[in-house]
């Protein structure tokens, strides 16, 4: 099954995203366990961990270097905040 479509992201507290949903869901997703290697490891600048964006139709999150993670670990291993 597919993930429901993202309408925002919001980058909160370092290295932890609000991940909004079409279906009204509200997410909290920890990016500390990616952050890891010289690519990845850009992701624990602030500033620019701060720069995160949603893709074109919600289907998922990008930084300007082209890190991103899976849609559906965006999902599936994020906690239910709403």
């Amino acid at each position: 099954m597919l993930q429901p479509r993202l309408t925002k992201v919001e980058p909160l507290s370092f290295m932890k995203l609000r991940l909004y949903y079409e279906t009204g869901e509200i997410k909290l997703f920890d990016v500390t366990p990616y952050a890891e290697g010289t690519w990845y490891g850009e992701l624990k600048d602030e500033a620019y961990f701060r720069s995160v964006r949603l893709l074109p139709g919600g289907t998922g999150i990008e930084w300007r270097d082209g890190q991103d993670i899976a849609p559906h670990e965006l999902y599936e291993l994020s906690k239910i905040v709403q």
